[in-house]
């Protein structure tokens, strides 16, 4: 995923990281454009006043996640292709996320190798094999469970300045447990940690209305659409006992189910708003 969005999609909820989600989860689907008015408003309707919800949108223009048309005194905003790759992409993740999946025991091992001049490669190349959900063994040697992925890191690597690597399709040897080797290249308690304060934060809610739906809505995919991003998605034999991910992917699924008519059926009501006499003249 691009950089900036990325980062969005796991920040603090800034008025431009809930309008990311809101394009992914209300306007992605329709593929069509809609009034500047409907982001405004949703944007409001989950807490943000008119003048960050306004910001938020033109920084967005500038930036190339939204194109716009104007329409007399009115503008339609849609997303631009690469936004809308983009969110796509980021869909299939976050709906498919947190299922479960077998193993057969093999792990994709990276032994990377940067210059030590070029610190900075070495960060940006640390920082992306984490968001890949690549746990880190020390002194430039990275794994994970998911050999599937090798692609992908290949992929990263070879878009590095100066970096080397070499991977291995490995299996355990007789020293050492795989729970073990896990919970030394990930940070699984704070993982933990994570999981339990989503359950804690849904699991008693119960919008009673539409809007409120939506908001709810809103606030529940802003929340889950980190983990793919925080949780290396290990297979079930690597976690620890009690492993709260199942319990907070129940969640996420039943409530999303629950609240998704009732918060497009909110956002359809704000697109059918029909402008001003004057501006429709216009």
């Amino acid at each position: 995923m691009d950089e900036q969005l990325r980062r969005r999609s796991v920040g603090a909820p800034a008025a431009r990281s809930l309008l990311l989600t809101i394009l992914g989860e209300f306007v992605l689907p329709r593929g069509e454009a809609v009034w500047q008015e409907t982001l405004v408003t949703a944007l409001v309707s989950v807490g943000y006043t008119q003048q960050a919800a306004r910001q938020a949108l033109a920084r967005s223009v500038r930036d190339g996640w939204l194109s716009t048309s104007r329409h007399g005194r009115r503008a339609r905003l849609s997303l631009t292709d690469r936004t809308a790759s983009l969110l796509a992409t980021g869909a299939s993740r976050i709906y498919s996320f947190g299922e479960a999946s077998d193993w057969d025991g093999r792990w994709l091992v990276l032994i990377l190798r940067v210059p030590e001049a070029r610190r900075e490669v070495r960060h940006q190349l640390r920082t992306q094999l984490a968001w890949a959900g690549v746990g880190s063994m020390g002194s430039g040697v990275w794994l994970t469970p998911r050999v599937e992925r090798e692609a992908e890191l290949r992929g990263v690597v070879l878009a590095a300045s100066a970096a080397e690597a070499t991977s291995f399709v490995a299996s355990l040897g007789t020293l050492g447990r795989p729970e073990d080797v896990a919970a030394s290249a990930w940070d699984l308690d704070g993982v933990r940690e994570h999981y339990e304060v989503f359950i804690a934060d849904f699991a008693a809610i119960r919008p009673s209305s539409e809007q409120a739906s939506f908001r709810m809505q809103t606030l529940l995919v802003h929340a889950w659409r980190k983990f793919p991003f925080l949780d290396p998605d290990l297979p079930a034999e690597l976690l620890p006992a009690g492993w709260p991910r199942r319990r907070a992917h129940d969640l996420f699924a039943s409530r999303h189910a629950r609240w998704s008519q009732p918060a497009q059926d909110y956002f359809a009501s704000l697109e059918a708003v029909r402008p001003p006499r004057a501006a429709a003249a216009a």
